[in-house]
């Protein structure tokens, strides 16, 4: 199951989904029973692990104050632009995406304090059929499209459809699902390939339900829409807010929908209190510092240490308290974000130039003098949390990875992975030695400076590329380390719609990507490294993994059974995937820094999961405005 995902100001955001999963308002319960009752019968939940922690008659979710006042504006930042309203294909460009997606409902609705939960927001219930090869949602009567027409079971089918047939990420998420068809009144059954696979009706509940009606219309000017094409037309929704205005590339302007069908569901009270949230979209990263510092925008996820260590503390607005830095804990994801080989390109093919990438990467240098010693160096693709491997395989992991063995490098089972260490300059040079080694035996030489094929005499060149200019100062000092060991580098940096088309097309040599992961991984992991993804445009597997071995342990993390089995093939998986060095991990830290002006509040509890919640349970505080000024 993806990781969930904040609609914040300038996140990269690259997954595609929202979890959205939701709960049931007591006027139409379904039947009162236990979410974990035998197959067959309606649940108002779904949940992985135990029992879900609300009952069928839960008014809010514990995070949300559903007497938080309502209205008032919010503004968010994001670097770049965008260029495309369908979120259908790829495309999409800058944070548009995480605001394009909130103005459609979904079958079900996560839950920010548990990690496993997910309540009906258009389905009024949930049955998982006796044999667990299909799941069936039940609509509510009253779910409505912005225009008033119901919301259909034909609506879901369409989705379901169209979804897989034109995203390559819908394609691998909804891969074991055969197919979607009407049941009873009002009910969607979805058969599945096979049984097993324990997450799909979550999955399912997670999706974007489009209208019908709308997307096989015509447009104002007459013209049919086709849904596998970009527009930019404001497409219709459901949700608690609709796309109100848009200046292409530079403002989206999101309203809250004063009539939404849905705000008196248990899932949304005290949540969406925003009266109006606008994108604000800026050419580059320092123009984008200088406009939350000018009150452009209000709210910063600061992902850049340098940032948070200088740029702010002299403000004046941060001295008078106008703006506030704070820190919040970032729970129950894991994480990987890396330098990414193309491994569709014959250079990168090698495992070992790969590791002689990462030996040249002082990252306690970088650390100590761009990173201010804010970040540690991620080991794991599930850094952060409990899935992430470590030591040599034991026990139940030991025996998954045993079975799949005559797929995998012998270094899974003897060598522990680590990330090399240069904390001193004899431990550079040692490591800067090894990389050599590592290239001579891959059949390079050192000529003239030069790292050169023996076979061809081709230099071994690299470009880095990126759209964002802060990158540079990170990969400057890379590239002298890697000139080192005669590895010539670039670096070109370009716009954001660019950057993506050649991401999509799989253009480039290495580019910096992130993977965030939920705590219950599974049909995602196909679309991240599956075999089947590596070559379709646009697919989150832009390293171009094709592995048996891999794809033999994604299938055995999707259908474990139980959470001891999930954890041990995860935890298998990572193992599996560090040992070929695809990526050079890069860093991350266990908090959440963000900066905001102060003219918000938000409930005493925030969600355990999800860092921050800004701004799904957050509100406009008048009193704190009067204080720091009205947002323009």
């Amino acid at each position: 199951m993806i990781a969930r995902r904040s609609f914040l100001a300038g996140a990269l955001v690259t997954l595609g989904l929202r979890g959205h999963a939701a709960a049931q308002e007591p006027a139409e319960s379904a039947s009162k029973v236990s979410a974990q009752e035998a197959p067959g019968s309606w649940r108002h939940a779904l949940t992985l692990l135990g029992e879900p922690k609300y009952g069928p008659d839960f008014q809010h979710f514990e995070y949300a104050d559903p007497q938080a006042p309502v209205g008032g504006m919010v503004r968010l930042g994001a670097q770049g632009g965008f260029d495309n309203l369908n979120f259908i294909v790829n495309g999409l460009k800058g944070d548009l995406e995480g605001g394009i997606t909130q103005i459609y409902d979904t079958l079900m609705e996560d839950s920010g304090d548990e990690p496993f939960s997910s309540y009906g927001l258009l389905a009024e219930a949930v049955r998982i059929a006796p044999d667990g090869k299909s799941v069936t949602y039940r609509l509510r009567d009253r779910a409505r499209w912005h225009d008033g027409k119901p919301i259909t079971v034909e609506d879901v089918i369409w989705s379901f459809e169209t979804l897989k047939a034109n995203s390559p990420f819908y394609a691998a998420y909804y891969h074991s699902v055969a197919k979607a068809e009407a049941g009873a009144e009002r009910e969607v059954v979805f058969t599945f390939a096979e049984a097993g696979n324990r997450e799909l009706p979550q999955v399912l509940g997670q999706m974007q339900v489009l209208p019908k009606h709308w997307w096989t219309g015509k447009d104002k000017d007459g013209k049919p829409r086709n849904p596998s094409e970009t527009t930019l037309e404001i497409p219709l929704g459901s949700g608690p807010y609709r796309l109100a205005k848009v200046d292409p590339g530079r403002s989206a302007t999101y309203e809250r929908v004063a009539d939404y069908w849905g705000k008196d569901l248990a899932v949304n009270r005290g949540r969406n209190n925003f009266g109006t949230i606008r994108n604000e979209y800026f050419r580059d990263g320092s123009v984008l510092l200088e406009a939350l510092k000018g009150d452009l925008y209000d709210f910063r996820a600061e992902n850049i240490a340098r940032n948070w260590a200088t740029a702010y503390d002299d403000f004046p607005a941060v001295k008078e308290g106008r703006l506030v830095k704070e820190e919040f804990p970032g729970r129950g994801t894991g994480l990987m974000q890396a330098f990414v080989f193309n491994l569709r390109r014959d250079k990168f093919k090698d495992e070992r130039v790969r590791r002689a990438f990462n030996l040249a990467l002082n990252f306690e240098e970088m650390n100590r003098q761009l990173f201010y010693g804010l970040y540690s160096r991620i080991d794991s693709y599930f850094y952060g949390s409990e899935l992430a491997s470590s030591g040599l395989p034991e026990g139940l992991e030991k025996v998954i990875l045993e079975s799949v063995k005559d797929k995998l490098p012998e270094r899974v089972f003897t060598e522990p992975n680590t990330n090399p260490v240069n904390d001193n300059p004899e431990a550079v040079r040692a490591n800067l030695r090894k990389a050599v080694g590592l290239l001579r035996e891959a059949g390079y030489e050192l000529k003239g400076g030069q790292m050169v094929s023996k076979a061809t005499g081709e230099p071994l060149t690299v470009e880095f590329l990126e759209f964002q200019n802060v990158f540079e100062r990170v990969i400057l000092p890379y590239a002298a380390q890697l000139k080192l060991i005669g590895i010539q580098s670039s670096i070109r940096v370009i716009d954001s719609a660019q950057y993506q088309n050649r991401l999509r097309n799989f253009d480039f040599d290495i580019t910096t990507s992130n993977w965030p992961e939920s705590l219950s991984p599974g049909n995602e992991q196909r679309e991240f490294w599956g075999s089947a993804a590596a070559d379709n445009p646009g697919s989150r597997n832009i390293a171009g993994i094709k592995d048996a071995g891999i794809d033999a342990l994604i299938e055995k993390l999707i259908y474990a059974q139980d959470r001891e089995t999930l954890i041990a093939s995860t935890r298998a998986l990572d193992r599996a995937l560090l040992a070929h060095n695809f990526v050079v991990p890069q860093w991350s830290s266990p908090v959440t820094r963000t900066i905001r002006w102060n003219r918000f509040g938000h409930p005493a509890l925030l969600p355990k999961y999800g860092s921050s919640g800004f701004p799904t349970v957050w509100w406009y505080d008048e009193a704190l405005a009067a204080k720091t000024g009205a947002p323009r």
